[in-house]
């Protein structure tokens, strides 16, 4: 049985010619999703931009303290 290695996750993906950290990524990701979700949820943009906003910035600060601790 042939054994396959775990590949690291990449900490940063290239995007025209700079370098994006992954957490960045993913908070502007969580943030268009649930902006879209809580928009068809609730009906009202203003909860949902602010909601998103709070999450994707909650993302973010979390992602940057873990790549600052690591470092």
């Amino acid at each position: 049985m042939a054994v396959v290695p775990l590949q690291a996750r990449p900490t940063a993906v290239d995007i025209a010619g700079s370098a994006w950290p992954m957490y960045k990524l993913e908070a502007i990701a969580l943030g268009l999703v649930i902006c879209l979700v809580l928009a068809l949820i609730t009906g009202s943009l203003q909860v949902a931009v602010l909601v998103a906003a709070a999450v994707g910035t909650g993302r973010w600060v979390v992602g940057r303290v873990g790549a600052h601790r690591r470092a």
